[in-house]
């Protein structure tokens, strides 16, 4: 039975990935701040382990006897990195790369980096893994360089594997209200209207949270020679979405009037990327669409197991909290 350590182990991918990993036998070690709170995660097994600490300090003693991490504790978004991007570089950038570099050296045989599609930045044309990147925010160029400096860590012994994650969404204990689709659907709950990101035009590809955590499972199972030193985008083609076409399809899927109000500043981002091969390497095929996710939230809120006044479901105002209190990110 492998043991397997999750940093940011509570958070939005976090809290659906170690209940799936328990699921399936794994011994689970989560290693978090918990800022968003632990009752995300339970267990009735006895394989969780629950470790509350920071990536930047922890010891090399939490390495023992683990054989595989995936390393997603991270700050979350594009205006989370933001807010300070000095604690950005410092957690998404040398933080990760702390953590790789202890596992190596405590003879960690697998080490899995869930990075973000967000690298491509603006592209004119769909990418692939080879292509050319483009990092306009400090989410992205901190993502971009620990990708760099963790891949050259890789040896026979030390497997790491890059997962360039397109754009969330769906339900998780651990809500986010941050990620467009979800945004979509809280904005039409509350205000009965679906926001959208100016000018709508900018695409993006999409992954369900739980095909995404679906993807990290199946490298922990892969033969080491089909994953080391490899980078794979984790989504589908047929989910790179036009904003303003994907706010139809929630609408659609809400089964309401497609009523929309425009906000922010116009985004500047705009990637479409292929899939290819991550679906000839895992045979992977995503199970839920853009639709399946909307109704999933939409059955939370309406059956109480999601609040979405939550003040926590929006990262970036959390971090401002918790900053104003004077909590240490």
């Amino acid at each position: 039975m492998k043991s397997i350590l999750v940093t940011g182990g509570g958070g939005y991918i976090g809290s659906i990935l170690c209940s799936l990993l328990i699921e399936k036998g794994y011994q689970v070690i989560a290693l978090d701040r918990f800022f968003f709170g632990k009752e995300t995660l339970s267990d009735q097994s006895g394989r969780l382990t629950i470790i509350e600490n920071d990536i930047r300090f922890i010891k090399q003693e939490v390495f023992k006897d683990v054989d595989a991490i995936i390393d997603l504790a991270a700050l979350s978004n594009d205006p989370a990195g933001e807010l300070d991007p000095i604690k950005t570089w410092s957690i998404n950038h040398l933080g990760r790369l702390r953590i790789a570099t202890l596992a190596k050296v405590a003879g960690v045989k697998r080490y899995i980096f869930p990075s973000s599609c967000s690298i491509y930045g603006f592209q004119e044309k769909a990418v692939d893994e080879a292509s050319p990147v483009n990092p306009l925010t400090t989410y992205a160029k901190a993502n971009y360089q620990a990708e760099n400096d963790i891949m050259a860590l890789a040896s026979d012994s030390f497997c790491v594997v890059i997962l360039r994650q397109a754009t969330l969404y769906g339900y998780s204990p651990r809500m986010r209200f941050d990620l467009a689709i979800n945004g979509m659907v809280k904005g039409f709950i509350k205000n009965g209207k679906i926001p959208i990101l100016k000018d709508g035009n900018q695409w993006r590809p999409f992954v369900h949270v739980r095909d995404t955590s679906s993807v990290m499972m199946l490298c922990l199972e892969a033969e080491t020679k089909d994953i080391n030193r490899q980078i794979f985008n984790v989504g589908s083609d047929e989910q790179n979405y036009q904003i303003f076409n994907l706010a139809e399809r929630v609408a659609k899927a809400m089964e309401v009037p497609f009523s929309y109000e425009w906000y922010g500043q116009p985004d500047h981002r705009s990637y479409q990327v292929r899939f290819d091969k991550v679906r000839k390497a895992f045979g992977y095929q995503p199970q839920f669409k853009a639709e399946d996710g909307t109704r999933e939230i939409v059955i939370a809120i309406n059956e109480k197991r999601l609040d979405p006044d939550d003040a926590r479901t929006i990262t970036v105002e959390w971090y401002k909290k918790l900053l104003n209190e004077g909590v240490m990110i």
